[in-house]
């Protein structure tokens, strides 16, 4: 049995659970959110957790069993508490502003780069190094701010670019001058 699967997910007070066939949408204070099962797994409300069920031993119901009840905590999760990511721009010059809802960030190119969010997504500007991307979809709030990386990557030599808040980059001693 999957180690993740089996576990239960516990729903707080906050939280409403909504079922059909086969939608399952969970609602709290921050939003609501949906997913649709697939065949072979299910989902079984006893009180306040959920504990996900999957028909049979086959090797794609195996992977999908523990995904399932990922899913299903990260809905809980997120629309109880939320989810966030922080980046960080290291270089001469990289800075970010919110110009309404477009974040604006100048990294080192001739021209600005402009970056208009997804509805769900609130982008936060604290100071012009630092990006704060928070909303309750823990998987648009992640491609989100890789997007935001594709921007500018961290380069080895100097470290400059967008990084993650504890991203380590690997740096790289450059040429040494020729004796």
């Amino acid at each position: 049995m999957s180690r993740v699967g089996k576990k239960p997910v516990a729903i707080s007070d906050k939280v409403k659970i909504n079922r059909t066939d086969k939608l399952i949408e969970v609602t709290g204070p921050k939003g609501s959110l949906k997913v649709e099962l697939v065949d072979g797994v299910d989902v079984e409300m006893n009180g306040n957790e959920i504990n996900v069920k999957r028909a049979d031993d086959t090797r794609r119901n195996k992977a999908l069993h523990g995904l399932y009840r990922s899913l299903v905590q990260n809905m809980v999760t997120g629309v109880t508490d939320g989810f966030s990511k922080k980046l960080e721009l290291v270089g001469i010059g990289y800075r970010a502003e919110m110009k309404g809802n477009a974040l604006v960030m100048m990294l080192g190119y001739s021209h600005p780069t402009v970056f208009v969010a997804p509805n769900d997504i609130t982008i936060d500007v604290p100071s012009p190094n630092q990006i704060v991307i928070s909303g309750i979809d823990r998987q648009l709030v992640g491609l989100v701010a890789s997007k935001i990386r594709s921007f500018r990557k961290p380069e080895p030599y100097k470290g400059k670019g967008i990084k993650y808040e504890n991203e380590f980059v690997r740096r790289k001693a450059g040429k040494t001058a020729a004796k």
